[in-house]
């Protein structure tokens, strides 16, 4: 009779923690449907509307964040640099070129499950479309960070990966007909200031 019990019990233990487990593991490594890829930039044009799919449903859920509908505006997301390596809190990356017509957008970095990083600088953690540095063409450079950079810098603290999140809100860009002619910025390791640590 022990020996039935035992059993059930820990039949129980690996059906919920093996459920549990591959429930995170999806959530966290599937990037879900319908994903919109430009460059190393992905984004989910269906996320806050009835169409959108059950992992990014979930993912909101899990993670506490709102997406914002297909009227508001769009979000994308960058985990890698334009080479396909991992964006690293300890190097510097150089962000440059044009984002698509929007009429306000921001730019921050995150942690991989996007939760904003918060600098030890004291400095705004994020930047935005009113306040960035701009050439006359209307391009950018933003420099990403550990150390203070000349210019528009955003900061990055601590050790291991990071995610770069890009907001574009009342934008063309969120309706299906903005998707043809997309232009997003490319981020390029800085080889000459390296990588501390």
């Amino acid at each position: 009779m022990l020996r039935t019990i035992l059993l059930t019990l820990l039949v129980l233990i690996i059906a919920v923690g093996g459920g549990a487990g591959s429930v995170q593991y999806a959530l966290d490594r599937f990037e879900g449907f319908g994903v919109l890829e430009v460059g190393q930039w992905s984004a989910y044009p269906a996320a806050g509307t009835p169409d959108s799919d059950p992992y990014a449903k979930a993912r909101g859920a899990r993670n506490g964040t709102l997406a914002l509908g297909a009227a508001e505006g769009l979000i994308f997301h960058a985990s890698r640099d334009a080479q396909g390596r991992l964006l690293d809190r300890n190097c510097t990356y150089r962000i440059t070129g044009a984002t698509p017509p929007a009429r306000f957008w921001t730019l921050y970095a995150a942690d991989r499950s996007l939760q904003p990083l918060s600098p030890e600088t004291g400095m705004l953690p994020a930047l935005h479309s009113r306040e960035i540095l701009r050439g006359e063409n209307g391009s950018f450079t933003v420099i990403v960070s550990p150390k203070a950079q000349p210019g528009n810098w955003l900061p990055v603290n601590g050790s291991g990966f990071f995610v770069l999140v890009m907001t574009f809100y009342d934008t063309p860009v969120a309706s299906s007909s903005g998707f043809s002619d997309l232009v997003m910025p490319r981020t390029t390791l800085v080889e000459e200031a390296g990588c501390r640590g």
